[in-house]
């Protein structure tokens, strides 16, 4: 465990390797688990007044959840998570001719309809954040539908802190992940 900026961060992210490989996996970690993915309630704020603008590249299946649902519910840690299919996968989740789960709102937002990615939880996966009273632990989501994205980072040695360069700066800012840098660099002299 490693501390930067009241971050307590798990070795993992410096020490194993993971790059998506989503031709192996066909994007599991969308369909797979129990429950939605985490939202921040800013974030539910922002798929409520977005849905329209996204609904365009939802399965149908997603919208009637959407409809009937809204965007979220509240699991088992009483936290806001995306809503679900039939209990199954994210209400945002379309597939392709290859049956490759794929995000919609990440859809909408390249298309430009809309400045919101995708959550930030599935952003930064498999990086897990949570909150301990002041600091936030940051781990290594160890699943084994990802198992294909563990070879292909180790494959391309490339580790889990640098293949989410992109939603750690989202997330914490390019000073942070530059910090990270440094720690990684301290870490492989030691």
């Amino acid at each position: 465990m490693l501390e930067i900026d009241k971050k307590l961060i798990s070795l993992d992210i410096f020490e194993k390797k993971f790059v998506c490989d989503l031709s192996a996996c066909k994007g599991a970690c969308c369909v797979e688990g129990d429950a939605g993915a985490p939202l921040t309630m800013e974030e539910v704020n922002i798929l409520e007044e977005n849905l329209e603008k996204i609904k365009p590249f939802m399965r149908q299946e997603g919208i009637e959840a959407t409809e009937k649902e809204g965007v979220f519910y509240m699991d088992y840690d009483n936290a806001p998570v995306t809503t679900l299919v039939n209990g199954k996968e994210c209400a945002f989740v379309r597939f392709d001719e290859k049956g490759t789960a794929l995000c919609s709102i990440e859809d909408a937002y390249n298309n430009g309809k809309i400045d919101f990615k995708k959550p930030i939880s599935c952003h930064l996966y498999p990086i897990r954040v949570a909150k301990l009273r002041e600091y936030e632990a940051v781990n290594y989501n160890e699943w084994d539908i990802c198992k294909p994205a563990c070879d292909c980072g180790a494959k391309l040695d490339v580790e889990v802190y640098r293949f989410l360069k992109e939603p750690i700066i989202r997330k914490w800012g390019k000073t942070f992940y530059e910090q990270l840098e440094v720690a990684a660099k301290e870490l492989k002299n030691n």
